[in-house]
């Protein structure tokens, strides 16, 4: 068994005991089993499957990330990931989840950008006095 947990930037998203994991890396899918040596990998977005000790095989969507092997436990830090109820469900979760991601991320860039103009607006009032 491996203790799993996966890490974003403001929280813990997932902590459990697994027997299996398998991941994506940018030469391929790769898997993990407990006595598996240690082992750091970049991700790319893409799939990770787990099989969990209490619910068994459940699937994430996850963003670019770094996942760590070290004894029996396993890391993975990324900025996003959505849990999957079933495969057949992946596009619509992830579609979804993408969308409301694009939404902020537009909010935010148009409030960085008012922002600008009103620091370069005042710069200017400042330098005609």
């Amino acid at each position: 068994m491996m203790k799993f947990r996966i890490l974003l930037p403001s929280e813990v998203f997932l902590d459990s005991e697994v027997t299996k994991v398998i991941a994506e890396a940018g030469n391929g899918s790769f898997c993990l089993l407990p006595r598996h040596v240690d082992f750091v990998s970049s991700l790319v977005p893409g799939l990770l499957c787990l099989e969990d000790v209490k619910e068994g095989e459940i699937f994430f969507a996850v963003d670019e990330g770094i996942l760590v092997k070290k004894g029996n436990n396993v890391l993975v830090s990324t900025r996003n990931v959505v849990r999957i109820p079933n495969l057949g469900e992946l596009k619509g979760v992830v579609e979804e989840k993408f969308k409301i991601m694009d939404d902020r991320e537009k909010a935010a860039r148009t409030a960085s950008a008012r922002l600008e103009a009103d620091l370069v607006r005042r710069l200017m009032e400042l330098t005609r006095t």
